[in-house]
């Protein structure tokens, strides 16, 4: 799972929704139900650590799955929510790049839901103009899970009403490691020179280029750190931690997070706007 041992991955939501209903197709993003968006700014790019399944479950004496069942359930509601409300990029920490590190029957599982996800939920992504965009290192993957990755870029990659940015075999050192290759070699090529390396350069050769940095990250189960996830970007963004578990995490949720949000005093290293 990304980071942490709790944090739900897309994939095990994946397994649980073909558990939840087997036969039948996932239900699709349609609107979200609630409250109106908070006045004030709304953020263009809002981010997730989606955490706490597996505690989730265990409060209610319930199999590991279960929460993975809800967590997918919550997955929905995110998206939903985001279209609802007009942010144009919402992210999801899905698989870390540690994650390989767990037992390998549990990483095969894993993989064999990532093909699940597709089957199940692109259709519905794509019906509702869900762009996906995945991040991570693609080098080393089975060529079966690097293709249905690249599948579900293709498929969805004239949508515009939302940008779902996926980070699968993620790692925000690793990809900023990735990115100073990129500029090294084009150094050694020739193709650029030393001095021209800023951070503008830099950002073009993350694996986010063309994603704007995220306004607001959230995450969920009152854990209060970054897990390696989006390290570059997230330099000036807004946290919110929310003491909810990922699968209860809903619409109302979602808005309490962006009213914290609009009620910060972003200075970006300036003066504040509200000094007069």
């Amino acid at each position: 799972m990304a980071g942490d041992s709790e944090t739900v991955t897309l994939l095990e939501a994946g397994q649980a929704a073909g558990r939840e209903s087997e036969g039948q197709p996932a239900a699709g993003p349609g609107p979200a139900p609630g409250a109106a968006a908070p006045s004030g700014t709304m953020p263009t790019h809002v981010a997730i650590i989606m955490d706490g399944n597996g505690r989730w479950a265990a409060r209610r004496g319930l199999p590991r799955v279960e929460g993975h069942r809800r967590g997918v359930e919550a997955v929905r509601r995110a998206v939903r929510s985001a279209i609802d409300l007009r942010i144009p990029y919402l992210t999801i920490y899905s698989f870390s790049s540690e994650n390989w590190r767990r037992p390998a029957a549990e990483v095969a599982d894993l993989m064999g839901l990532l093909k699940l996800f597709v089957r199940r939920d692109l259709a519905d992504l794509h019906a509702n103009g869900v762009r996906v965009r995945i991040i991570g290192e693609r080098d080393g993957l089975p060529g079966d899970i690097a293709g249905l990755l690249c599948e579900a870029e293709e498929r969805t990659a004239r949508n515009t009403k939302l940008t779902l940015v996926v980070a699968f075999n993620y790692g925000g050192r690793q990809e900023i490691l990735r990115a100073v290759r990129k500029l090294a070699e084009a150094v050694a090529e020739g193709r650029l020179a030393p001095a021209a390396i800023d951070a503008a350069a830099l950002t073009a050769a993350l694996d986010t280029d063309g994603i704007p940095d995220p306004d607001l990250v959230i995450r969920t189960s009152g854990e209060q750190r970054v897990s390696n996830f989006l390290t570059w970007q997230t330099a000036y963004s807004e946290f919110v931690f929310v003491p909810d578990f990922w699968p209860d995490f809903d619409h109302a949720a979602f808005l309490a997070a962006i009213g914290e949000f609009q009620s910060r005093d972003r200075r970006f290293g300036g003066l504040s706007a509200r000094a007069g």
